[in-house]
């Protein structure tokens, strides 16, 4: 069998698979899908980027105390 065939295969394969996404068990949630509003983006980078923020500055604190208790190189 050649590359080419196998290729083929292989995506037949992966055609099979997603085709069928939209017809069952989560057909509603894919048609329910829509693309999000500029309003609705823009909150949801601030807080996603105000919890990394958040969990950044808590790992730093900790780093800082581990330093003073535990003499850290």
């Amino acid at each position: 069998m050649a590359v080419e065939d196998k290729l083929v295969e292989v995506q037949e394969r992966i055609e099979r698979k997603v085709g069928g996404i939209g017809k069952g068990k989560y057909a509603r949630i894919v048609k329910m899908a829509r693309k999000p509003t500029k309003d609705e983006y823009i909150k949801v980078l601030l807080i996603t980027g105000f919890g990394i923020t958040l969990l950044g500055l808590l790992g730093f604190v900790i780093y800082l105390i581990m330093g003073v208790y535990i003499k850290v190189p």
